[in-house]
C-alpha cells in the first residue's frame, strides 16, 4: 500500500508537527491505513519537549518528495546466481518474455552482470565454429541432460573440459580421439565406446544407449554419463551447461538504487543504449530492473499539506507529487494541482484547531495523549490566546482538548514558552528554528519568530543576531530579514531588522533604533507582519 505523507512546512513549528500527527492519526483511525505523519526540518526545543511530555515520536523526516526509482512499477524478473546453467537462464527468459534482461548475481546477492537473449544466442553461435567447453561442472551437465553417472571414475570428476565430438555412424571414418581433450557423444555403438575409453577421452555421453556389460568394471578415468536425449539434442544442451556467470555482460555496468531520483535516472538513460538497467537496494542486493518504458508514466508520491499552502515553504519536489488535500489557516498562495482536491482553509489561530474539529465531525474521540498534544499546539500557535489570529473557536477547542487530557491551560502555556529558547543554543539555531521565506511582489525576504517569556535575555545577544542575519541575507539574496522576538508577557514583539530602513519605516510606521523596534500588540507573523509588507508593495 502506497504511503500518503502528511507534512507541514519547512522549519516546522509545534502546530505544523502536531497537525500532521493528528490528521494522519484521524485518517488511519477511520480505515485509511496509509497516512504517515512527516516533517521537513528539525524539531524546535519547544516541540521536542511537547512530544516527549505526551509520549509521541517525531514524524518521519523527509527531504524531498520527487519521484524515485522505488516509486516505479519496475520489473522483477528472476534474479539468478552466477553458477546456474545457461539452460536455466533461457527457461527463465521464455517464462518472462516481457523482460529483456536477467540480472546475474554473485554468491552474496550482489550484482555480477546482466544477461540478454542476444548474449545467449551469440554464445550459441560461437559453439558451432568452436565446439569446446572448459571446466563445466559435472552437476551442470547432469542437470541439462537429465543424466546419470555410470562408472566409479565419474564420482571423482568435478568438471568436464574438451572438444565436443559426435561419433560417426558405423561404416564412416571416425576422427581420431584426442584423449583427455575429447567429450564424445554416441549412441548404441559398443566398439566406439571401447575405443574412446581405451584412448582415455575425458568424458563419454551415451545418448539413449546402454554401457556394454563388459565395460562397467573397466578401470578407467573416463567419466561416463547416460542421457535419455538423442545425440542431436544432447549436443546442443551440453553447451547450455555452462555457468551463466561465464557469458554475462560484466563490464561498464550501469545500475540504479531504489532511492535514486527519476530526474537523475532519466539523464543517465538518455545517454546510454542499454535496454534494461539493474536496480539495487542500499545493501547492494539486486531487486529488479527498469527500462525506458518505466520512465514514461512514473507513479507519483502522494502528500497532504497541513499548516501551509505555499510552494516555497513546502517539500522540495512538490511539483512531482500528487497533492491529496490541504488543511491550512494561512492566506492563499501559489500551489496548483492537476486535479480537484480536498482543500480546507479556515481563519483560525491554529491548524490543529481545524484538525480537532475534523475529529469531532467524524464522531471520533482523540486519546488522552493526543488531546494533550493538540492542546499544546493550539496554545503554542495562538501564543496563549493572545495572538490576533486567535478566535473564540481556538479557545473553545483548546479547553475541550485540555479537559479530555486533564490539563491546566495556564500552566501548560507557561511550560511551553519557558522551554522554547534555551540559553545554550546558538543564534543560528534560534533564528532558523521557526523561519519562513516569502516571495511577494518581486520581493524575497525571510521572517523568523521566537516566542518567549523573557525577551530581555535574548536582546542581550542582539549583536550576534544581527551579524548572522546580515550573513544569511547576503547568502540567500533576500531584500530584507526580520526577527520577531515575541514576548508573551509583554504582549508585543521586538523586531530586529536587516535591510532598507525606509521600507521598514513605511511598512510598520515606526522608526528603527539600532536595527531594533518594539511593536506593542504585534504577536502574529502571518496576520500582522506579512500583511503590512504586502500592503507596502501593493
Amino acid at each position: 500500500m502506497d504511503k500518503i505523507y502528511v507534512t507541514g512546512h519547512r522549519n516546522p513549528d509545534t502546530d505544523s508537527i502536531v497537525s500532521a500527527i493528528a490528521y494522519a492519526t484521524m485518517r488511519n483511525a477511520v480505515g485509511d491505513r496509509e497516512y504517515v505523519a512527516a516533517r521537513l526540518g528539525h524539531l524546535s526545543d519547544e516541540t521536542k519537549a511537547i512530544l516527549t511530555r505526551f509520549g509521541f515520536d517525531p514524524p518521519v523526516f523527509i527531504t524531498d518528495i520527487r519521484t524515485q526509482v522505488q516509486d516505479l512499477e519496475y520489473d522483477t524478473p528472476p534474479i539468478l546466481n552466477h553458477a546456474v546453467t545457461i539452460n536455466r537462464v533461457w527457461s527463465a527468459m521464455e517464462t518472462e518474455r516481457h523482460v529483456s534482461t536477467i540480472p546475474i548475481t554473485d554468491d552474496f546477492g550482489g550484482l555480477l552482470g546482466m544477461l540478454t537473449p542476444g548474449d545467449v544466442a551469440e554464445y550459441d553461435m560461437r559453439t558451432i565454429t568452436d565446439p569446446v567447453i572448459e571446466d563445466v561442472p559435472v552437476f551442470n551437465i547432469l542437470s541439462v541432460l537429465e543424466g546419470q553417472l555410470l562408472n566409479e571414475a565419474s564420482n571423482v570428476v568435478n568438471t568436464v573440459s574438451g572438444r565436443v565430438v559426435i561419433a560417426q555412424p558405423k561404416g564412416e571414418d571416425q576422427e581420431p580421439f584426442r584423449g583427455e581433450n575429447t567429450i564424445l557423444l554416441c549412441g548404441q555403438q559398443p566398439e566406439i565406446i571401447r575405443s574412446a575409453i581405451a584412448a582415455g577421452v575425458h568424458c563419454v555421453i551415451l545418448c539413449q544407449a546402454e554401457l556394454p556389460e563388459d565395460m562397467r568394471s573397466v578401470d578407467s578415468e573416463t567419466c561416463i554419463i547416460s542421457t535419455p536425449y538423442d545425440t542431436y539434442k544432447a549436443v546442443r544442451l551440453i553447451f547450455q551447461a555452462l555457468s551463466a556467470g561465464r557469458i554475462c555482460h560484466q563490464e561498464d555496468l550501469q545500475y540504479f538504487y531504489l532511492d535514486d531520483y527519476i530526474d537523475d535516472v532519466r539523464e543517465v538513460v538518455l545517454k546510454s543504449r542499454y535496454r534494461s538497467y539493474p536496480i539495487l537496494n542500499r545493501d547492494n542486493k539486486v531487486v529488479g530492473t527498469l527500462s525506458r518504458f518505466h520512465l514514461l508514466r512514473p507513479r507519483r508520491k502522494r502528500v497532504v499539506l497541513v499548516d501551509h499552502n505555499e510552494a516555497a515553504q513546502s517539500v522540495p519536489g512538490l511539483e512531482q507529487a500528487d497533492i491529496v488535500a490541504i488543511i491550512d489557516h494561512h492566506r492563499l498562495a501559489d500551489i496548483q494541482t492537476a486535479n480537484p482536491i480536498y482543500f480546507r482553509n479556515e481563519p483560525v489561530g491554529s491548524t490543529t484547531t481545524i484538525v480537532a474539529g475534523m475529529f469531532q465531525e467524524r464522531g471520533l474521540m482523540p486519546s488522552k495523549r493526543l488531546a494533550g498534544l493538540m492542546t499544546a499546539a493550539i496554545v503554542s500557535d495562538t501564543v496563549m490566546f493572545k495572538s490576533p489570529t486567535c478566535t473564540p473557536r481556538d479557545r473553545t477547542m483548546a479547553e475541550r482538548m485540555a479537559n479530555l487530557a486533564n490539563l491546566s491551560l495556564e500552566q501548560l502555556g507557561h511550560d511551553i514558552f519557558s522551554a522554547s529558547a534555551p540559553e545554550d543554543k546558538s543564534v543560528e539555531d534560534l533564528l532558523l528554528t521557526d523561519f519562513k521565506e516569502f516571495h511577494i511582489a518581486g520581493h524575497d525576504f525571510g521572517i523568523s519568530q521566537l516566542t518567549c517569556i523573557d525577551s530581555d535575555r535574548h536582546l542581550q545577544r542582539k549583536g550576534e543576531f544581527l551579524e548572522f542575519m546580515e550573513k544569511l541575507r547576503r547568502e540567500r539574496g533576500y531584500s530584507m530579514l526580520l526577527l520577531m522576538l515575541t514576548d508573551v508577557l509583554k504582549e508585543g514583539s521586538y523586531l530586529l531588522y536587516i535591510g532598507d530602513e525606509d521600507q521598514f519605516d513605511h511598512a510598520f510606521r515606526v522608526k528603527l533604533k539600532d536595527n531594533e523596534a518594539f511593536l506593542p500588540g504585534v504577536m502574529s507573523r502571518k496576520k500582522q507582519v506579512v500583511p503590512m509588507l504586502s500592503a507596502l508593495w501593493g
